[in-house]
């Protein structure tokens, strides 16, 4: 699995449905509608280093495969998840979500459930 580099977020489906059903508030998704993210990966081995950049913030997180790991949600919330991998593909599951990021031919596809609501976002790299 090779997720290293710069990723443009081109996609995104069911955003704003996924952001209200994980209760983040109204005021930040207005703000997250509005931008397609940057989305840097750094691969070591099993670390990573992943930051999502907007005009508005930018957001950085580090995890290792298999060992828990906090996460810092869109509207300031921590959380704890343990990334995994899965046939090449990324998986973290919290209380509230899982996510599933993998490489689709030249797309890097994540796909976020959260409950019956599903959001998919689509990235290419630059």
């Amino acid at each position: 699995m090779d997720f290293n580099g710069t990723w443009k977020v081109y996609s995104e489906e069911n955003l704003e449905d996924f952001l209200k059903v994980v209760g983040v508030p109204e005021k930040v998704v207005k703000m997250r509608k509005e931008v397609k993210p940057v989305i840097v990966i750094e691969q070591k081995g099993k670390d990573f280093t992943y930051t999502m950049k907007t005009p508005v913030f930018t957001k950085v997180h580090s995890f290792s495969i298999g060992k828990e790991t906090e996460i810092t949600t869109l509207d300031g919330k921590k959380i704890k998840c343990i990334m995994r991998e899965d046939d090449g593909k990324l998986i973290a599951e919290t209380d509230k979500f899982t996510t599933v990021r993998e490489i689709q031919g030249e797309d890097m596809v994540e796909t976020v459930t959260a409950g019956s609501v599903t959001f998919i976002s689509r990235s290419k790299r630059v």
